[in-house]
C-alpha cells in the first residue's frame, strides 16, 4: 500500500504516543473515581490536578481558572450561554464576527431565538476584524464579545489583545475560541485581556471528546447542567480522567515544542506556496500574509475543488475543502463568503494544514502531484 499523506491537521490530529501512554495508565492502573476518598480516588484526583496545572501553564493563568469539558464546542456554549443567561432576554447584547466557528454562530442564533440581541461584525478580504468596529458596536447593555484567535479555514490571527482592551475599558467580558491557536501561538490570557477561552484536545495531538474552558477568577457563569459539584459545579458529572490526562499530556507537548514547531511549519508553508506559484502562477493564497503557520487556504483558478479533493484522496493525500465541521454541507464556506470571495473562487478552494508529522518530503510529493490534479479538475 502507498504511504498516505495527511494534511488536514486543522480538522484533527493523531494522538501523540506520550498522550496515549498517559491515557492508558489511567485505563489500566489509575482508574479510580476522583470523588472517592480512598487511594484510587486520590490518585485520579491528582492526575486531574496535574493536567489542570499543565493547561493553566500554557494559558498563563492559575489552575483554579480551568474547567474541563467535552471539547471546545461545549466550552463555547458554556461561555456564551453561561454568560448571557444571567440576564433576562432583551436586557443583554452579544457581539461576535461573521467568520466564527459554528459552535459560536449557532449558539448566537440560539441566544437570538431566546430574545437576546446579537451583532455579527464583518471582516475584510483578509479575514481580519477591525477593532474599531468592535468599539462602535458596544452598547450599554453589551455583556459579551467573542472573537476567535485563529481562524480555522484561512489562519487569520485576530488582534485579540486590542479587542480585549476595548472590552475591558467598557466593562464587557471577552471570550476567544483558541482551538487553532494553543498548539503553536504564545497564548497568555493576562497580557491578551481574555476573560474566557475555549480549547480542544484533539487539535493538539490529544484525544477527541475532551477540552477546557478558561474562566477568569471573578467571572460568573450559569451552568448548563446540574447534578454534582465537579469543575466548580460548572460541569457536573464524574470527570473523564483518561481524556483529561490526555489533554494534560498534549498541553505539556505544546508548551515544550510550539516555538520550534511554529518556525518549522512556517518554512514548510512558504516552500509549498513558492513551489505552487512557480507551477500555477494564477494561484491565490487566501488570508493575510501573517496567517498562522499551520493553515493554508488556496484558490485554484477555474477549478472544481471537490474534484481536486477526490483526486488527491485517490493519490493518497488528505486535504480539506474548508472546515471539516461543514464538509457535508452544500452551501459555500461561510468564512470565505464573509471575506467577499467570488463563488467561483470559493468553489476552487482547498485548505491544506500541517502538523508535527508533516515532512519536507511530503511537501515535495504534494508539489509533484497537485498541479496535475488541478489541470484534471479544471472547468475548462
Amino acid at each position: 500500500m502507498q504511504r498516505y499523506i495527511y494534511l488536514d491537521y486543522c480538522a484533527t490530529t493523531p494522538v501523540h504516543p506520550d498522550v496515549r501512554a498517559a491515557m492508558l495508565k489511567t485505563l489500566d492502573d489509575d482508574f479510580g473515581n476522583p470523588s472517592s476518598m480512598h487511594s484510587f480516588g486520590k490518585t485520579a484526583a491528582q492526575i486531574i490536578a496535574g493536567a489542570r496545572a499543565e493547561v493553566a501553564l500554557g494559558l498563563g493563568c492559575s489552575p483554579e481558572e480551568i474547567i474541563f469539558t467535552s471539547g471546545a464546542t461545549e466550552s463555547d456554549n458554556l461561555a456564551l450561554l453561561g454568560t448571557m443567561r444571567q440576564r433576562q432576554p432583551g436586557k443583554a447584547h452579544f457581539i461576535t464576527t461573521s467568520i466564527e466557528h459554528h459552535a459560536i454562530l449557532h449558539t448566537a442564533r440560539q441566544l437570538q431565538s431566546e430574545g437576546y440581541e446579537i451583532t455579527i461584525l464583518p471582516v475584510d478580504q483578509r479575514g481580519l476584524l477591525n477593532p474599531a468596529d468592535v468599539r462602535n458596536a458596544i452598547r450599554p447593555d453589551t455583556m459579551l464579545i467573542s472573537v476567535m484567535l485563529v481562524n480555522n479555514e484561512v489562519g487569520s490571527i485576530q488582534p485579540v489583545q486590542e479587542i480585549g482592551e476595548i472590552a475591558r475599558e467598557n466593562g464587557v467580558l471577552f471570550h476567544t475560541d483558541a482551538v487553532q491557536a494553543v498548539g503553536l501561538l504564545d497564548v497568555n490570557v493576562q497580557t491578551q485581556n481574555i476573560d474566557l477561552l475555549s480549547l480542544s484536545a484533539h487539535k493538539i495531538y490529544g484525544p477527541k471528546g475532551v477540552g477546557a474552558l478558561f474562566v477568569r477568577k471573578g467571572v460568573r457563569l450559569a451552568p448548563l447542567g446540574f447534578g454534582g459539584s465537579q469543575e466548580n459545579s460548572m460541569r457536573p458529572g464524574t470527570e473523564n480522567v483518561p481524556g483529561i490526562a490526555g489533554l494534560g499530556a498534549a498541553m505539556h507537548l505544546t508548551n515544550q515544542h510550539k516555538t520550534g514547531e511554529r518556525e518549522r511549519l512556517a518554512r514548510l508553508r512558504s516552500k509549498l506556496i513558492s513551489g505552487l506559484h512557480e507551477r500555477i502562477p494564477a494561484l491565490i493564497v487566501n488570508g493575510p500574509s501573517n496567517a498562522d503557520a499551520h493553515v493554508l487556504s488556496l484558490s485554484f483558478p477555474n477549478a472544481d475543488g471537490e474534484m481536486m479533493l477526490i483526486r488527491l484522496n485517490g493519490a493518497g493525500i488528505a486535504v480539506s475543502m474548508g472546515s471539516a465541521c461543514t464538509s457535508k454541507d452544500i452551501e459555500p464556506s461561510h468564512v470565505l463568503t464573509a471575506m467577499h470571495m467570488p463563488l467561483n473562487q470559493i468553489d476552487g478552494t482547498l485548505r491544506i494544514s500541517f502538523g508535527y508529522p508533516t515532512t519536507e518530503a511530503e511537501i515535495d510529493v504534494l508539489l509533484e502531484i497537485l498541479p496535475d490534479v488541478w489541470h484534471r479538475a479544471k472547468n475548462n
